[in-house]
């Protein structure tokens, strides 16, 4: 072989390497891979620990079906895990999002949803405003002065609509009531309203029974005085630029999964989930005209 042959193919083969190298980014395994695994990020509906246990169910059983490998956690709020997905790079590639924080995550930064969860067959569930049977609390226009638990401040069911409710009604939560709790979950909420901590409270319907079992006079020690309208269910989605066929692999897959036996119990551990359907982000646009008929600004309710 000549000499300028020779230099010819030493010079294809390193033009080659470089090319393969930065088809996977400089120095970075490919994402979804072992040592790069995929972050789905979920937040506390109910206790920590279970919701940990089916998330990292799901993803293993995730990772049988697409091979792709996933890391799951259990942030201590939305705001963290709207963070992560909206980082650039992002820090979280997934997220399991309640309705208004996947609306805020939308408009920040094009996170887009796949797919919405199932409960008692339907992709919609409710809220509910709870006190003591005997607080003297009949509706939302007793609320003024008293101590109110949500679970998160950008919880949808905890407290995006109890709040329009609320205003709707003439309250204004930040000057009427006499303090606003974050209990950090649904049952915490429920628990602090059953020992007093709190004259009410909102949840989705009907978190008293995540307390049944602890506190069997639950459902006649808290009660319900105001049921809200349809609320979108949580669901999951996607950082924005995600890999469009890796998407649909992971969608794919989690629609698979959720036909099976064993993936309905790792779906229900995790957040109660029944199943799964596709709805993008149009399945939104309700409940994003219920906050512009409101009057209320996304950008107002985040400082509530």
């Amino acid at each position: 072989m000549s000499k300028k042959i020779l230099i010819a193919a030493l010079t294809l083969m390193v033009v080659g390497t470089m090319v393969a190298l930065s088809a996977c980014g400089p120095g970075e395994p490919e994402l979804g891979s072992e040592d790069n695994p995929i972050i789905w990020s979920f937040v506390p509906s109910g206790e920590t620990e279970q919701v940990a246990t089916g998330a990292q169910q799901v993803a293993d059983l995730l990772n049988d079906e697409t091979g792709l490998y996933f890391e799951t956690n259990v942030a201590t709020e939305y705001a963290g895990v709207i963070e992560a997905m909206c980082a650039d790079p992002p820090k979280a590639q997934m997220g399991s999002l309640a309705t208004f924080a996947y609306v805020l995550a939308n408009e920040r930064c094009d996170v887009e949803a796949e797919l919405v969860a199932l409960r008692f067959g339907s992709p919609t569930y409710n809220g509910q405003l709870i006190t003591q049977a005997d607080s003297g609390i009949d509706g939302i226009e007793d609320l003024e002065g008293k101590t109110f638990c949500r679970p998160d401040p950008l919880s949808t069911s905890g407290w995006i609509i109890p709040s329009l409710s609320m205003r709707a009604e003439g309250i204004n939560p930040q000057e009427d009531l006499a303090e606003i709790v974050d209990a950090g979950s649904h049952d915490a909420v429920v628990a602090a309203v059953y020992n007093g901590d709190c004259d009410a409270g909102a949840t989705y319907v009907d978190a008293r029974g995540t307390l049944e079992e602890e506190q069997p006079d639950v459902m006649e020690k808290v009660v319900v005085f105001h049921v809200t309208a349809d609320i979108p269910n949580d669901g999951v989605q996607f950082a924005p630029d995600f890999d469009e066929e890796v998407k649909e692999e992971i969608v794919n897959g989690l629609l698979a999964i959720s036909e099976t036996e064993e993936g309905q119990e790792a779906l229900d551990t995790a957040y109660s989930w029944a199943g799964l359907e596709r709805h993008g982000d149009e399945f939104y646009d309700p409940f994003r005209q219920v906050l512009q008929a409101s009057g209320v600004s996304i950008e107002d309710l985040q400082q509530d």
